[in-house]
């Protein structure tokens, strides 16, 4: 415990003592090399810490990714506990015509009810529904 100790009261004030951190903004234009080269350790620690409690506390970076993967998922809600959501339809049951949500966010899953607008605008994307009409003779 003593040698956390010692960092902790007399290694790291000293150290964060001696960079030459500016009193004025315009201080900032007046570091010399040797002054900026001496401050990469400390942004290099700031930013690694920033983004490990980023990582750890941000519910959006969770929430986009899988559990078994750290790639984002397609279906962020919808019947997590089923292996594989399968939806089937009679052609005749369905009427003159409907649209069906591809993006996973519809609060009709599995019919649209335009999620995929907001998600586009969110995310870039693309997606929209699959419309089925019926054919008129």
């Amino acid at each position: 415990m003593e040698p956390i100790s010692h960092v902790v009261k007399v290694t790291l004030p000293n150290y964060l003592s001696g960079l030459p951190i500016p009193n004025s903004l315009g201080g900032w234009f007046k570091l010399g090399v040797r002054d900026w080269l001496s401050l990469i350790p400390f942004g290099a620690a700031v930013a690694g810490i920033t983004y490990i409690s980023y990582l750890a506390f941000c519910p959006i970076a969770k929430r986009h990714c899988s559990k078994k993967s750290s790639k984002p998922v397609v279906n962020p809600d919808i019947q997590k506990e089923n292996a594989k959501v399968v939806h089937s339809f009679d052609v005749e049951d369905i009427g003159e015509k409907a649209a069906f949500c591809r993006c996973w966010r519809s609060k009709k899953f599995p019919y649209c009810d335009g999620a995929h607008n907001a998600h586009n605008e969110e995310t870039g994307d693309n997606v929209g529904p699959l419309c089925i009409q019926r054919k008129k003779n």
